[in-house]
């Protein structure tokens, strides 16, 4: 199993785009599981779950692990997805809702830290604004790099994260300062 992999092709951001299979790639987080008892915990029938083991599979985002009897036993290929699709009509919604709640996720970790937050809705929108512009500002970076199929470490990852997002400080200086001026350290 890879420890990063970095998904950019709009094909396969729609086949993540449906909650059931999001709620099965989540399962398989913490171990590898079968078409039985994915459908247990999840309270479909068994013949729904494999469509979706299926369709994640001829994705690339879960494979076969072994065989155990009648059953196949099912794992993710990376315990980490970067999602960054390149702007597309039939993804745009799922990338917009998505930002929203990683938006929605930073201000409620600055919130669990401590810091007061002078106008929440506001940050929300500002961070979700952010994270929008990096992500486009970033695609042929993360394009190039998938399509070379480099195997990233998860601190590998995080560095580059940080270096994407230092490459466009300068265009996001404004906004920065904007949020800094949002957030009070108690």
């Amino acid at each position: 199993m890879r420890e990063v992999l970095i998904i950019t092709e709009p094909e396969k951001v729609k086949v993540l785009s449906e909650g059931t299979r999001l709620k099965i790639l989540q399962l398989l987080r913490d171990r590898p599981m079968t078409v039985n008892e994915l459908s247990d915990i999840l309270g479909k029938d068994r013949t729904t779950i494999y469509r979706h083991i299926k369709m994640l599979e001829n994705a690339g985002l879960v494979e076969e692990l072994e065989v155990q009897g009648n059953e196949r036993v099912y794992s993710r290929t990376a315990r980490l997805y970067l999602i960054k699709a390149d702007p597309d009509e039939s993804v745009e919604k799922f990338r917009q809702a998505y930002l929203q709640v990683e938006a929605e996720k930073l201000v409620q970790i600055l919130e669990k830290a401590g810091f007061k937050i002078k106008n929440r809705e506001k940050l929300v929108k500002l961070a979700k604004e952010v994270l929008d512009e990096i992500e486009i500002n970033s695609q042929s970076i993360l394009k190039r790099i998938s399509q070379a199929d480099v195997d990233l470490t998860e601190i590998e990852l995080f560095h580059l994260l940080n270096m994407l997002v230092f490459m466009q400080s300068c265009e996001l200086c404004g906004k920065a300062q904007e949020a800094r001026q949002m957030i009070e350290d108690d």
